[in-house]
């Protein structure tokens, strides 16, 4: 579920991977591993998507909807 919020969140605010990566520290290959779900962002990287997209963790990891 995190995967596809990270990519619907992302394409509100019309990022590329590289810019989201850039934004938060990563590289862009991580932003597609997550969004593939082959990795999952650590607790310090949820905490830097949800600051910039403005959404709680819950969202971002599917436990909870808008």
């Amino acid at each position: 579920m995190y995967g596809t919020r990270i990519r619907e969140l992302r394409k509100e605010k019309n990022m590329t991977q590289k810019e989201l990566a850039q934004k938060i520290g990563v590289d862009f290959r991580t932003v597609s591993f997550w969004e593939t779900e082959r990795f999952e962002p650590n607790i310090g990287q949820i905490i830097k998507l949800c600051r910039l997209f403005g959404v709680e963790s819950d969202y971002l990891i599917g436990l909870k909807n808008f």
